[in-house]
């Protein structure tokens, strides 16, 4: 994902969120789609890549942060650039990363 193989990622990812449950399965889902986005938008389907990341935003909004290790505030806030941004026409933002939460602090 992070290094922009969305389409791979997407195949992978959907094979793990087949056998997850509760709100990982959920924070899997918006990867999912996030990553579907990103591929649609390479192909040149920007009303796709708009809707998808749209959804993904749905799915992210209820997500606990950090979960499954992701910090989930910083792909929301990527991913409310990217859509700025295709909304706009602005100059697009690097891709959306999947970044590792912060340990806590001890």
């Amino acid at each position: 994902f992070n290094q922009g193989y969305f389409y791979d990622a997407h195949e992978v990812l959907e094979d793990v969120w087949r056998e997850t449950a509760g709100p990982p399965k959920n924070f899997l889902q918006a990867l999912i789609q996030i990553a579907v986005a990103l591929h649609h938008h390479g192909a040149g389907n920007v009303v796709g890549a708009s809707s998808l990341l749209a959804k993904a935003q749905t799915r992210l909004a209820v997500c606990p942060d950090p979960c499954e290790g992701i910090c989930v505030a910083a792909l929301r806030e990527n991913v409310q650039h990217w859509q700025h941004a295709l909304a706009s026409g602005s100059p697009l933002p690097p891709f959306p990363q999947a970044q590792p939460s912060s340990p806590p602090k001890l």
